[in-house]
């Protein structure tokens, strides 16, 4: 990115789409977001409207981009990073989807999950996907639109529909329908790519039912994904680079070697270890993906994943109304003492690993008369840094012991969680100073295509601020957290 030229990445996560303009530097120069509409219209049941998404994000890349040429920038490429694992079905042809968007979060088809893993398909389909059978992946629920809408499965099979995560929705939009595309990030999330074949799986398809018809393009995560059709931002611009949000994230934090690992803290939580050319099996119900894959040869990762971190104080704020905003969560978490007794196990949507339970659901535990917002907000808190460290865990016992965490995503800016979690984990908390790392990471990998190098982009990397562990004793608190936990897995 020479002079003025810049990248736009499109971060279109599960709360708001957001735009971001980066200088080749990776400075921020430009930024807009807008929330969009969660729906709820059943128990366990999440999802979004993609015509909203694709109005919330075209917006947000308008915004900055009529802002930066006001400024003499040059917009050379975009790069899209989103939220893994949400499924939509559209018409090919009229481009026009056919449900809404079934969320990541979403566990309506946790039955369909325990009949196949009753039959004994649960080992077939991790050995091949890295991924375990769970709601959270993508194939049942592409399985589930297509049978749930009427005549939708006949179209299917006809050829007429098409399937994607939301990068692959983005794709078909910008490009006005010309390029159904993705990469091999977001593919590695379907239950359906052979991770160590890199292709779309037939014995998968099979397995879930959706036709190969539907899928798009795999491609390497920095590569020609089209161009903007041009009456959407005044000239045509390539998309050069894709990624799922958290291997952008991984990307944006300069985890490019083996060992290297981060931690993004939005609105669930998701810890990515690098473990180079090979496949890590885990023994301890983590998960095998790809970390990115450029010029043709993937690195994977080792994952760890919570449903639930942002959105449990997205919750204080707007389900239960004691906050007013999440940087008022700090303030009060500040006034009590850790060890005050009460637990929040925020299983809105069950639990992720190491637990995977879909029927779990969240609960406050251990209140007395004297509990109150401080203790609530302080619980919550908490409660991300616990769960971080039951996946910390569990990465040790595969053979993973990392030196420090990389933290990044919209609830790092909190000082007092960041602390509290180097204590809790007994291990340095590192905070770059970029801490929009998804956003970044999407940047980098369509900068990749304009000449940029991966030494260039560690050279980029800043220390923020480096939290280091403090004498603590956690092993009551962990206690008693595991104690919750087990509560609310019994009780469902």
């Amino acid at each position: 990115m020479a002079g003025k030229d810049c990248v736009l990445a499109i971060d279109q996560g599960t709360t708001s789409s957001r735009a971001m303009v980066f200088d080749r530097r990776g400075a921020v120069i430009a930024t807009s977001q807008y929330e969009f509409t969660q729906y709820f219209p059943s128990d366990g049941y999440v999802e979004h409207d993609p015509d909203e998404i694709w109005k919330t994000t075209l917006k947000a890349a308008q915004d900055v981009v009529t802002k930066v040429r006001t400024e003499n920038y040059n917009v050379t490429s975009i790069g899209i990073t989103n939220q893994r694992e949400t499924s939509v079905v559209w018409d090919k042809k009229s481009g026009e989807v056919i449900h809404n968007a079934i969320v990541w979060q979403d566990r309506r088809t946790a039955p369909v999950c325990r009949r196949l893993t009753a039959d004994g398909c649960g080992d077939m389909v991790q050995a091949k996907t890295g991924l375990l059978l769970d709601p959270y992946f993508s194939a049942t629920k592409a399985a589930w639109i297509i049978d749930n809408v009427r005549g939708a499965r006949k179209r299917a099979e006809a050829g007429e529909l098409a399937f994607g995560t939301i990068d692959s929705f983005l794709i078909w939009r910008l490009t006005g329908g010309k390029v159904h595309a993705t990469d091999a990030t977001n593919a590695s999330r379907t239950s359906l790519f052979n991770i160590e074949t890199q292709n779309w799986d037939e014995e998968l398809l099979t397995l879930f039912r959706v036709p190969a018809s539907m899928l798009p393009e795999v491609k390497d995560c920095a590569a020609d994904f089209g161009a903007t059709d041009a009456s959407l931002f005044g000239k045509s611009i390539p998309i050069l680079g894709v990624a799922g949000d958290q291997q952008a994230a991984a990307i944006g934090q300069c985890c490019f070697h083996e060992g290297s690992i981060k931690s993004t803290y939005g609105t669930g939580c998701f810890v990515l270890v690098n473990t180079g050319n090979k496949i890590l099996r885990s023994q301890n119900r983590l998960l095998s993906t790809v970390a990115y894959r450029l010029n043709g040869k993937p690195s994977y990762a080792l994952e760890g994943s919570i449903f639930v971190a942002g959105a449990a104080v997205q919750w204080l704020r707007d389900g239960i109304q004691i906050i007013d905003s999440a940087p008022e969560s700090e303030a009060l978490a500040e006034t009590v003492r850790p060890g005050h007794g009460v637990y929040m196990v925020p299983a809105f949507t069950g639990l992720g690993a190491p637990y995977w339970d879909p029927d779990a659901r969240a609960a406050v535990l251990g209140m007395t008369r004297a509990t109150g917002r401080a203790e609530l907000a302080s619980a919550t808190l908490e409660s991300i840094c616990y769960q971080t460290y039951d996946l910390l865990a569990a990465m040790e016992r595969d053979g993973v012991k990392p030196n420090a965490l990389r933290v990044d995503g919209g609830m790092v800016a909190n000082n007092w969680m960041n602390q509290f979690l180097a204590n809790v984990l007994n291990l340095p908390v590192e905070r770059p100073k970029v801490m929009e790392t998804t956003a970044l990471g999407a940047a980098y990998l369509a900068a990749l295509q304009t000449g940029v190098t991966m030494k260039d982009i560690e050279s980029n990397w800043s220390l923020d601020r480096k939290f280091t562990p403090e004498p603590f004793d956690s092993s009551k608190l962990l206690a008693g957290w595991h104690k919750a936990v087990e509560c609310v897995r019994s009780f469902s």
